[in-house]
């Protein structure tokens, strides 16, 4: 349940706050008053797209806030919603005085910034998070609804019609289950699509797969073999260099006259000699025998190096050409030796699949006939609970348009298979059924006016005051079949008036019996019903314009229900019209 809304800065709603309770909440004022408005900022908590034009003059920016209750709301669905949106379903709960788990409530603010203002885009939150407008409209679509002017054209528009009915009579779990097998079986399909290759194409492309795979094959590259390769031709273009190095060391260390090892030699023997003396330097001869030894391993190294290390132009010239084979498999498969590689296997991989083309393709074949064997017996199942609902809907709602002032007027429901059309993809036709997410259904809302006619469709028979009220008993039918906690009502009194207006009113206070309700009237007949009685008024401070929003006490009531039974200048007649108004809802 909406139980706080407060606005700052769209349009005419400088700073405008609504605490609304259960029942039925009423709005009223002049036209072009910013009734309106209130409506528009409401739509915005459903996820509604927001334009900067709305941005009050002057402003940065504007804001709609609002505070949702869990009355009225299964907790534990507004709970998984939130958990499902990464959302923290206890912040901000509300204690029910239990032992039970805190009851989840949504606080959502809505942020619209002026165009080229700074902090750019809107925002959106949901309990203090920052959050998407499709997020929200997960959340928020399931605990408010809309029904407005602008719903007289999706009554007329079929393509709204299928929405309206699956919402009464078609479980959520079996409309996700036709979806999912539709999908399977555009899957399926396109399986069967991207196998099914021309053998002139495919054959092309097994003789360019075993061309690059015998140039690879005959390369026999090896991990690592590059890298290798660059380092033994680094040694052999300085051969010279590095012979030349190793014969100098290793003769300064041993094989000249006078070599280091030599003089270590003499030098460790005295210091050994001097040690049966002082012990201490017996000690420092010793290592400097242990270091003439080192040498002398260095040096025998340095010989076998300068041995091995010589110029060899031919090894020189196999290892360029090597290098050159690599850099040009490189250019065609990969930056590095492991990439051709993992080329080569997958290419491979793509040669093997390729000779079990015909195989893999008949094994999708009777995959997507599968496939659209249980779609079929989807769309069935679904068909059969939309005709069964259908005529539910239609008695029902036949039923309401009669206490409506309708009496004789029928509604049908009409539910026929969508006919296939030229460009359809084969594998969602059955027997001239186009199948599509929701079905193979078209619905269709169509009404008899009078008795004896046949019924056509709504935009062809029915005037602006059959719509509202049409709308209404939709509303007050599917009201009873879902979990919408607060439902909006903006000039739904349209074309109406008199002892229909009565009838409208007593209508939307019994929906108000168990959901909330929120209507922008004109009608002095549906204000007199309200729980709550909220007048919207444009004021002039200072030079500007402003709407102002506030709760009418019982006196203000009578007024404001006289204004709008007699017009700007009430009199004692209208007065007391408005007094016999209040008193007849009240009965």
């Amino acid at each position: 349940m909406l139980t706080h809304l407060r606005i700052t800065d769209f349009a005419l709603l400088d700073d405008v706050t609504l605490d609304l309770g259960p029942g039925f909440n009423v709005l009223t004022g002049e036209t072009g008053a910013g009734k309106s408005l209130l409506v528009d900022a409401v739509a915005l908590l459903r996820g509604g797209r927001a334009s900067s034009e709305v941005v009050r003059a002057g402003a940065e920016e504007a804001r709609v806030e609002a505070l949702f209750e869990p009355e009225g709301v299964p907790a534990e669905a507004l709970r998984q919603r939130l958990l499902r949106a990464d959302l923290d379903p206890d912040e901000g709960a509300a204690a029910d005085g239990t032992d039970q788990p805190s009851l989840p409530r949504l606080i959502v603010r809505r942020v619209i910034g002026r165009a080229g203002a700074r902090g750019g885009r809107g925002r959106v939150y949901v309990n203090g998070a920052l959050s998407t407008g499709a997020v929200l409209a997960e959340l928020a679509g399931g605990l408010i609804d809309l029904a407005g002017q602008h719903e007289h054209q999706s009554l007329t528009d079929p393509a709204h019609h299928l929405v309206l009915l699956d919402a009464y009579g078609v479980e959520p779990a079996m409309g996700a289950r036709m979806a999912a097998a539709h999908a399977a079986v555009l899957a399926a399909a396109a399986e069967v699509s991207r196998l099914t290759l021309d053998e002139r194409q495919r054959a092309e492309r097994e003789d360019f797969l075993r061309f690059q795979l015998k140039e690879l094959d005959d390369a026999a590259l090896e991990p690592g073999e590059d890298e290798r390769l660059k380092a033994d031709r680094e040694r052999l273009r300085a051969a010279e260099k590095l012979h030349g190095a190793a014969r100098r060391a290793e003769g300064v260390l041993y094989s000249r006259e006078g070599a280091i090892v030599d003089e270590l030699s003499g030098i460790g023997r005295e210091l050994v000699e001097a040690g049966r003396a002082d012990p201490a330097l017996g000690r420092l001869g010793q290592q400097v025998e242990e270091a003439r030894v080192s040498l002398e391993d260095a040096a025998d190294s340095l010989r076998r190096y300068a041995d091995a290390t010589h110029a060899d132009p031919e090894r020189l010239a196999q290892i360029d050409d090597r290098l050159h084979t690599i850099a040009r498999l490189l250019r065609k498969h990969g930056p590095d030796v492991a990439e051709v590689l993992a080329r080569r296997q997958a290419m491979a991989d793509e040669l093997a699949a390729l000779g079990s083309h015909e195989q893999r393709r008949a094994e999708a074949e009777e995959k997507l006939q599968a496939a659209r064997r249980l779609a079929a017996e989807q769309a069935d199942a679904v068909h059969r609970a939309r005709a069964t609902a259908a005529a539910t809907l239609a008695r029902k709602v036949s039923v309401e348009l009669a206490a409506l002032g309708m009496a004789g007027a029928r509604l049908h429901v009409e539910v026929a298979e969508r006919p296939a059309r030229e460009g359809d993809d084969p594998a969602a036709l059955f027997d001239g059924k186009r199948l599509g997410a929701s079905g193979w259904d078209r619905v269709e809302l169509m009404l008899a006016a009078n008795p004896g006619e046949e019924p056509r469709a709504l935009q062809r028979v029915a005037s602006g005051g059959e719509l509202s009220r049409i709308m209404l008993a939709l509303k007050r039918v599917l009201a009873r079949a879902d979990s919408i906690a607060t439902y909006v009502f903006d000039e739904v009194d349209s074309g109406i008036g008199g002892a229909i207006a009565d009838v409208v009113g007593r209508q939307l206070k019994q929906v108000a019996s168990d959901k909330q309700v929120l209507c922008v009237t004109h009608l002095p007949q549906i204000a007199a019903y309200a729980d709550a009685h909220f007048h919207v008024e444009k004021r002039t401070v200072d030079g500007r314009t402003a709407t102002v929003v506030r709760r009418l006490g019982d006196d203000e009531r009578v007024e404001e229900l006289a204004r709008m039974v007699g017009g700007a200048r009430v009199t004692p007649r209208a007065r007391a019209h408005a007094e016999e108004l209040i008193r007849h809802a009240r009965a």
